[in-house]
């Protein structure tokens, strides 16, 4: 069966690819530029970097610092608004996933007429009709691989939602992992098992295709590989050039093949609780993966072997089993709660956690096994008790 393969996004990759900004912003003619970027970054002179090169070619930036992390829908209409008041011509985004998302969002919507809500997935009223403003991504964690691919995602009152569309693929990636080394290691970890998180399921999905499958095999290893080194020590040149690689194929992995369980249980504890999206994915991984272990045994296995073990004198099952013991130990290795306790949720706030993993039917459907209502409470329960599935 014929597939359809979507390496959108010009890329630059590797140790100080940064240096080709200046010459993608004249390539897409950019001259009333809106840059998209958290507070931290701007308060600690990153975005000065990005700034520098363009002012000296006499273009307009107005830098916008309102991005907080998990966005609310009501930051991405603020933006979005931002976006037509300065009339931009060109965005870029700087940072993670939130900033990129938002940049997407900007780059799109601001073009269309309406509002951000009229076009989420799960209420749109309207259709992205054309391709938005010339956009660049330039990501700082290596974590979401929102920089190649075709979702945005807000946070709404109890859940999240996203906006996805090929008219949100920018224009140009850089993915530069000189400027992920002043990350702190909570963030490190968090976005590193998010990126982890892509891989495992791209790879599992109903979606998946021999070309993703080798993309996220890749990513496995890489990130595998560095992410405990990362995190220990984030001055590590090799481990951050590694985890940046892996993160970028596990973002053209899941761009393919699409994400599942986890995913959809995890955006309700970004809506209800606002924990952190890599967070929500680390401590439910291994609890997913466990539930649904029997429909997808020969995957795992090789999920085992990409993580650099050997599973040559081992069953399916076998392997599958210990795959799952592994990524509940990569997960407490790099100091992420391994429970919903950890995070502070109680035990009555499951039943509402499952009335909205449900309504994720988009995410639920590239499972391996279906999930269904009694099933997402009983992983929900697993992860409240930190019970591993047997």
């Amino acid at each position: 069966m014929a597939e359809k393969i979507t390496f959108a996004p010009l890329s630059y990759t590797g140790w100080g690819s940064l240096s080709y900004l200046s010459e993608e912003v004249g390539r897409l003619q950019g001259q009333n530029i809106l840059l998209v970027t958290d507070p931290f970054l701007h308060e600690m002179g990153l975005t000065q970097k990005i700034i520098a090169p363009l002012e000296e070619l006499n273009l307009t930036i107005n830098v916008y610092t309102k991005v907080v992390p998990e966005p609310p829908l009501a930051v991405a209409e603020e933006l979005v608004a931002y976006a037509r008041e300065h009339q931009s011509d060109m965005v870029i985004g700087l940072g993670g996933g939130s900033a990129l998302d938002l940049a997407k969002l900007a780059g799109v919507i601001s073009v269309h007429e309406g509002d951000v809500k009229d076009y989420l997935n799960l209420s749109a009223t309207r259709k992205l009709l054309q391709k938005g403003l010339p956009t660049i991504l330039i990501p700082t964690t290596s974590g979401t691989g929102s920089e190649v691919t075709n979702i945005a995602v807000v946070s709404l009152a109890s859940t999240k939602d996203v906006v996805t569309h090929d008219f949100l693929l920018a224009d140009v990636a850089i993915v530069d992992p000189e400027l992920t080394m002043s990350l702190p290691p909570k963030v490190t970890a968090a976005t590193g098992v998010d990126a982890l998180t892509h891989a495992v399921e791209a790879y599992i999905s109903r979606n998946a295709s021999p070309v993703s499958d080798a993309l996220a095999l890749q990513a496995i290893q890489l990130i595998s590989d560095s992410l405990r080194t990362a995190v220990k020590d984030g001055q590590n040149k090799e481990a951050r050039i590694a985890m940046s690689y892996g993160s970028y194929l596990a973002g053209l992995a899941f761009f393919n093949a699409g994400v599942a369980g986890v995913h959809a249980l995890a955006y309700p504890l970004g809506g209800q609780f606002h924990i952190a999206h890599g967070d929500s994915n680390a401590v439910l991984l291994p609890y997913v993966m466990g539930y649904i272990r029997s429909s997808c045994e020969k995957r795992m296995k090789d999920i085992y072997n990409a993580m650099g073990f050997n599973s040559s004198y081992l069953s399916q099952e076998e392997a599958s089993r210990k795959c799952v013991e592994e990524l509940q130990r990569l997960v407490e290795d790099v100091g992420i709660p391994s429970s919903l306790q950890g995070f502070g949720i109680n035990e009555e706030a499951l039943t509402c956690l499952t009335e909205d993993a449900t309504k994720q039917t988009r995410l639920l459907a590239r499972s391996p096994m279906a999930l269904k209502k009694e099933d997402i409470f009983a992983i929900y329960k697993a992860a409240y008790d930190a019970v591993t599935f047997k």
